[in-house]
């Protein structure tokens, strides 16, 4: 059953949560604050290919705290604006605690919390009913994984602005992603990173999603054997090239 955590044992079964997490890390705080150890961890986990999703409310990340994140491409971060709740969970275990990811609150605060663990058959239907609600949580929130930092935002902006301009959708053909990868001499990776970096797409769970520029440069969304995809313009490869 689910196990009384103290805030030293908070801060120490995070720790083991987010080290043990080998499919998916969700970390859900109003204030978002990372220390040198969570960046660490959360390297350990690009490394290890770890989808991990973010989400934080109440106040805008700091430039360098943004810059660190957008760097690592298993990170998905969003933003509610309404958000109270902390809990903290990978594919086996939950921490539903008073505790936010804030430095701060870890070392001066006196928090209280609870560890529900899977293996324990009382502690899975509390787990499953948790997942629902951050299901619903991240579905209404803003999706901020391909925002960059201040510093690079007009850069992309004119980007975006430029292949909206230039594209003639009504004379140009639609290519696959992987059509895109051939015609540019790019990995199908590159060409899908192109794309969420200039914020046209996203990925939403196995599915391909665009973005409202997304929309506005060509992108079309598209059902397949393997999920949703997206075909863009082909004259787009210029820009990807550039």
């Amino acid at each position: 059953m689910a196990k009384y955590l103290r805030t030293s044992s908070i801060s120490a079964e995070l720790e083991i949560l987010i080290r043990d997490a080998k499919k998916e890390l969700y970390i859900i705080s109003p204030y978002l604050k990372l220390s040198d150890q969570v960046k660490e961890l959360l390297n350990d986990k690009e490394r290890e290919k770890v989808e991990v999703r973010i989400i934080f409310g109440k106040q805008e990340l700091a430039p360098s705290e943004m810059g660190f994140l957008e760097n690592l491409k298993y990170v998905r971060l969003y933003f509610s604006k309404n958000l109270h709740a902390k809990c903290y969970l990978n594919e086996n275990k939950m921490i539903i605690a008073s505790m936010n990811l804030y430095e701060y609150s870890q070392v001066n605060n006196r928090e209280m919390g609870i560890l529900i663990d899977t293996e324990n058959e009382d502690d899975k239907k509390v787990y499953e009913d948790a997942t629902k609600d951050i299901d619903s949580i991240i579905h209404n929130s803003e999706d901020f994984s391909y925002v960059k930092a201040p510093q690079k935002k007009l850069q992309s902006e004119k980007t975006i602005s430029e292949i909206v301009e230039t594209k003639d959708k009504s004379k140009s053909k639609l290519l696959t992603t992987k059509e895109l990868s051939q015609v540019t001499g790019l990995s199908s990776r590159k060409v899908n990173s192109w794309f969420t970096d200039k914020k046209l797409m996203y990925k939403k769970d196995d599915d391909w999603v665009t973005t409202k520029r997304g929309k506005e440069a060509g992108g079309i969304e598209k059902s397949g054997q393997y999920g949703q995809f997206i075909i863009w313009p082909e004259d787009i490869t210029k820009h990807i090239l550039e």
